[in-house]
């Protein structure tokens, strides 16, 4: 399909505009047309007087790499179930790897659409803890005490209706920070399901628990497995491809396996126009990115 940059403006330009009307990217007007030397930009805007390319206005802005490869590079995050490093992607696309690292960041922001929904249930939640052993980390980095203490905790809710899941990283897995997660994911009334946590205790909707500290893990309906898969393909991701995730990015992440989860049903290309559409609306700047 793409064999050619100007394949891949044609396929962007329908996507964009698919009556084949063409519209600014900034105002939205159709008084607009192509700049023949192709500088500064492809298109300009009779109305608001500017330039603008078919990455205006999306996570892609301000991005000199072909659109050819900006397809190249979501298609292979959308087909590694358990993502693509900057790495690889610096090899397969021959551009720099700072350059493939922020193009992976903007083609979570397309992939973090995919994570906001609403479930009517039945729901699973669970709990993880991201982060490395204490004892591979640096003397002067180790945290006191033992346990998960120096690790991230992530909590994540799957519907059993549309297979979806959603995750978010947390400071606490205490009562108001579980049930509020719940409450704003799950509509009210949807039975939930979760191991024997005491944090979902008395929570205000139907619940059900299976008692993992006595090697509980299935009763009727009632496990947490379809969420602890989601968790078993995110811990082969971190560990198998990226190595390590920072905390601070610990989130995009998360948003990045939720949404490919999300989206695996669908046909690949349809895929692509889930991302795309993402991305809309979705700036990113690179200084952002490395701020402390």
């Amino acid at each position: 399909m793409f064999p050619t940059e100007e394949a891949a403006v044609e396929w962007f330009e329908y996507w964009h505009w698919p009556d084949g009307e063409m519209a600014c990217m900034r105002c939205g007007s159709p008084n607009c047309y192509r700049v023949k030397s192709g500088k500064p930009m492809p298109y300009r805007c009779r109305e608001c007087k500017r330039y603008f390319s078919l990455k205006t206005g999306t996570a892609m802005e301000a991005s000199n790499l072909p659109l050819r490869k900006w397809v190249y590079a979501i298609y292979l995050e959308l087909t590694s179930l358990k993502g693509v490093s900057s790495m690889k992607l610096h090899r397969d696309l021959k551009i720099s790897q700072s350059a493939a690292w922020f193009m992976k960041h903007r083609i979570r922001e397309g992939l973090a659409a995919e994570t906001v929904r609403l479930f009517t249930g039945p729901v699973e939640a669970d709990e993880v803890y991201i982060g490395g052993l204490e004892k591979n980390k640096a003397k002067h980095k180790r945290t006191p005490g033992r346990g998960p203490s120096s690790k991230q905790p992530v909590v994540g809710i799957k519907d059993r209706d549309t297979k979806a899941v959603v995750g978010r990283v947390v400071d606490r897995l205490d009562a108001e920070t579980l049930q509020g997660f719940v409450d704003e994911v799950a509509v009210p009334g949807a039975q939930l399901y979760t191991d024997d946590t005491s944090a979902y205790k008395n929570i205000d909707r139907p619940h059900e628990t299976v008692k993992h500290s006595v090697g509980e893990y299935v009763r009727n309906q009632a496990h947490v497995n379809g969420v602890e898969s989601f968790w078993a393909m995110l811990r082969r991701g971190y560990h198998g491809t990226y190595h390590k995730i920072s905390v601070k990015h610990l989130q995009r992440y998360i948003n990045e396996f939720a949404g490919r989860h999300n989206l695996r049903e669908l046909d690949t290309i349809d895929q692509i126009h889930h991302v795309v559409a993402g991305m809309v609306g979705r700036r990113l700047l690179y200084r952002d990115l490395v701020a402390e």
